[in-house]
């Protein structure tokens, strides 16, 4: 059986995989730049030295395999035969549109989504603008979406801002930049440039404090309160 987990929730998706990955003890995993399709019948079919894996773990196979695997339709078509002798997981760290789902018919799709809520308050992430943001953070809140994952989605957009504006992603190659469509390079590339250079890095350095004051119990704020105060800086 194949499951499909994606969608833009990359907390909550993660937190999943986490999860099946503990329950399956006997599992692999496998990049899906470097899959083949000897690794893939020696863990599925068996061998008279190996016992056969029950579960494969693969992440990012549909969104990247066909630009990194010189092999992308042979493995596609050997998981898509086997896949009813054994249990595999594709990860995807971005929602899959329906026509990248088409090969998998029957498979178990777990979407992860958030609400658009927080990708409005993303976008406005810009100088000048403290009381909407602050308005729209709360209103996300309302929405249901922890602090900790906006918390966590601030961060990953300073970071996304500060490599395509000021050189921050050696060359692209970070995975962050990799999982984006070309229009949202160009809407963050867009957003960059509101901010003076020093900005973005002053900003990441609040970031930095205030996730260090978590982890080490030193935060005199509530998160909320940490995000109000950040907010009011930029």
């Amino acid at each position: 059986m194949i499951t499909i987990i994606h969608g833009d929730d990359i907390v909550s998706s993660r937190n999943y995989l986490q999860e099946e990955k503990q329950k399956k003890k006997d599992s692999v995993s496998f990049d899906a730049s470097k899959i083949t399709i000897p690794d893939l019948a020696q863990n599925i079919q068996g061998s008279g030295l190996f016992s056969r894996t029950k579960t494969i773990f693969v992440e990012d196979f549909i969104s990247r395999f066909k630009k990194t695997n010189k092999d992308a339709k042979g493995v596609m078509d050997f998981i898509i035969k086997n896949n009813k002798t054994c249990n595999i997981f594709l990860y995807e760290a971005k929602e899959i549109p329906k026509t990248g789902l088409f090969a998998f018919r029957g498979a178990v799709v777990k979407l992860f989504k958030l609400p658009q809520n927080i990708f409005i308050f993303l976008d406005n992430i810009k100088p000048g603008n403290p009381k909407n943001l602050i308005y729209l953070f709360h209103k996300t809140l309302e929405a249901g979406v922890k602090e900790e994952l906006i918390f966590f989605m601030i961060q990953r957009q300073i970071r996304l801002l500060l490599a395509l504006t000021q050189g921050w992603n050696n060359n692209g190659t970070i995975d962050e930049i990799v999982r984006l469509s070309p229009w949202q390079k160009a809407k963050i590339e867009r957003q960059g440039r509101l901010f003076a250079q020093d900005q973005l890095k002053r900003i990441h350095s609040l970031l930095y404090k205030i996730e260090l004051g978590l982890k080490t119990g030193r935060l005199n704020l509530t998160l909320p309160q940490a995000i109000d105060f950040l907010l009011l800086e930029i």
